[in-house]
């Protein structure tokens, strides 16, 4: 039976559910303590608090954690798609049911607004669905060859044991995107969650214990020490592929040791979305779906607005109703009632985004609203829309992960997609405009792998998800998404 009503109601106290998680590393299914008995500490970036200790892995502890999934790959692959299709459906359930406790760690965590939250847990809950039909649905192909001597049976299956590294900013739904299609294509796996959000991943694996996963199918190092561990899983010869969420930089560096060893890649990097509004959009409707692109997760998300491109007749409009719509926002704690912006997710990206800000203003960027920061503990930054930014300024060719707006008004199309394109990435672009024609005719100039036409909001579970250029390769969600689970294998059989 599927559940939909949450177990625990409304306003879960996050220490309480953090108390009582299982914070070690999971390997074969048992949790355990850290070889060396090393933890590492997670906080509330809203406040300072402790949450918890967690255990620092080390790389022996990467090491147990590989040759534990080496070892159950074998059986794992032989298991039914039905068999498979069914964990992931009980994990769905799981998830829905513990919405609030789910959603609470996050916000402690993190710092994203419970309603937030909420969603996310809804979003990354989907994923372990969708994969769970997808199981089932692994197909062949079987033809004769042109001569019409041989029979070509072709298969397809499990590519091995995975290597899964996910970020911070999306701590559920990062993990359940990877987890699930590796799960329905019968993969075993390794998994190293971010540092500054371990645990939210720690109560999605207790999940997927709960809903049966078999022993060495997900082993799990929490470590501040990501390199040393990752760097063991991309030399141990035993991973075949590695899933990546995460900065471009980084991203190479995984992508030179996949080479070494030959392993499948799926890469998921930065992004510097143009959000370009033409001139015949309608206005109000722009202004909502920048606060939606712009503002998620509070701006800290690779598919955030990065530069905001309106046409020079509808520039003013667009940047006072942007203006008054941000300035009306609440900045908090995000388990406070109210609250529609979190802190950043610490002093770092605090610290990054206002020499962005300071950058642009410098180079005769006006701030129209916010620019500065709250007077209050925690990493908080006040919504912030800027006009008249210089293209030299570093926001224009970096990630700001931040609730910050540049606008720049263009004067026409070739204008502003020379600006969109204009950057070394390619995850996702926006497009507001009411004529049919030019939406498709700029929709296929943008180079990006996503596009979101009227829309601020791109992310789907049935949708392929991904970018190009420096932006990653491969597609997660979708049909396509279990593809890079798998391998092609063909039988040449005589007639």
């Amino acid at each position: 039976m599927t559940l939909t009503a949450p177990r625990t109601p409304a306003g879960t106290d996050a220490r309480t559910v953090i108390a009582n998680l299982k914070t070690g590393l999971f390997l074969s299914n048992e949790w355990v303590d850290a070889t060396e008995g090393k933890t590492f500490t997670v906080e509330n970036p809203a406040t300072g608090e402790v949450l918890a200790q967690v255990a620092d892995g080390s790389v022996a502890d990467a090491e147990r954690a590989i040759q534990a999934a080496g070892a159950a790959q074998r059986d794992w692959a032989k298991t039914s798609p039905r068999e498979r299709s069914e964990i992931l459906r009980r994990a769905y359930d799981l998830i829905i049911e513990r919405t609030e406790e789910l959603a609470a760690i996050m916000t402690a965590e993190m710092g994203k607004p419970l309603a937030e939250a909420r969603g996310e847990v809804a979003y990354g809950a989907e994923f372990f669905r969708w994969f769970s039909e997808e199981a089932v649905r692994i197909s062949g192909d079987y033809t004769t060859t042109g001569d019409g001597k041989n029979r070509i049976l072709v298969t397809r299956g499990p590519v091995g044991p995975c290597v899964l590294v996910t970020p911070w900013n999306f701590p559920l739904a990062m993990g359940t995107r990877k987890i699930g299609p590796a799960i329905a294509a019968g993969c075993t796996m390794v998994f190293k969650p971010a540092a500054q959000t371990p645990l939210t991943s720690l109560a999605l694996v207790q999940i997927l214990k709960e809903a049966g996963l078999p022993a060495g199918v997900l082993n799990v190092v929490t470590t501040s020490k990501a390199s040393a561990v990752v760097g063991n899983w991309m030399s141990s010869g035993i991973a075949r592929k590695v899933s990546f969420t995460g900065s471009t930089e980084v991203g190479k560096i995984l992508l030179t040791q996949a080479a070494e060893n030959v392993m499948r890649s799926s890469m998921e990097l930065g992004g510097n979305a143009p959000f370009i509004v033409c001139a015949d959009a309608n206005i109000d409707r722009a202004v909502d779906g920048a606060m939606m692109a712009k503002l998620r997760n509070m701006g800290e998300a690779c598919t955030a607005a990065n530069r905001f491109l309106v046409h020079r007749s509808v520039a003013a409009e667009f940047t006072e109703k942007l203006a008054k719509r941000m300035s009306a926002l609440t900045v908090g704690d995000g388990s406070e009632t109210g609250t529609d912006i979190g802190p950043l997710v610490d002093q770092a990206g605090l610290d990054k985004v206002q020499s962005f800000v300071d950058d642009a203003v410098e180079r005769g960027a006006s701030v129209v609203v916010g620019g500065n920061r709250p007077e209050r503990p925690g990493y908080f930054y006040t919504p912030t829309v800027l006009s008249d930014v210089s293209a030299d300024s570093a926001l224009m060719s970096a990630e700001i992960f931040g609730p910050v707006a540049p606008v720049i008004p263009f004067d026409d199309e070739d204008e502003a997609i020379r600006i969109a394109n204009d950057t070394e990435w390619g995850l996702v672009g926006y497009l507001f405009t009411q004529d049919i024609d030019r939406a498709l005719r700029l929709g296929d100039e943008l180079e990006v792998g996503m596009v979101g036409l009227n829309t601020g909001l791109v992310s789907n579970p049935a949708a392929p998800f991904g970018g190009v250029k420096q932006s990653g390769l491969g597609r997660e969600g979708g049909k396509v998404g279990i593809d890079e689970f798998l391998e092609y294998k063909y039988l040449a059989i005589p007639r």
